[in-house]
């Protein structure tokens, strides 16, 4: 596994990966509240399902935080 950060890589499309997966979430985040439906997402290494209505709900704008390290396990 190369230890150098991803924002550091040639490969334009791998350095911008990060940005797009951020958009991604935040428009799966803006539809599910558009439609009401649930997001299923893995927080400290535990899935989770989020509604909207739940407490734990992020707006739209909001960033994920940074994955925690799983340290070896799948």
């Amino acid at each position: 596994m190369n230890p150098r950060p991803i924002e550091t890589a040639r490969d334009a499309d791998l350095r911008l990966s990060g940005s797009a997966l951020q958009r991604a979430a935040q428009s799966a985040r803006a539809f599910a509240l558009q439609t009401g439906t649930a997001i299923v997402i893995s927080h400290r290494g535990v899935v989770q399902t989020l509604t909207p209505q739940a407490p734990g709900w992020q707006p739209a704008e909001a960033v994920q935080e940074l994955p925690a390290p799983y340290q070896g396990k799948p």
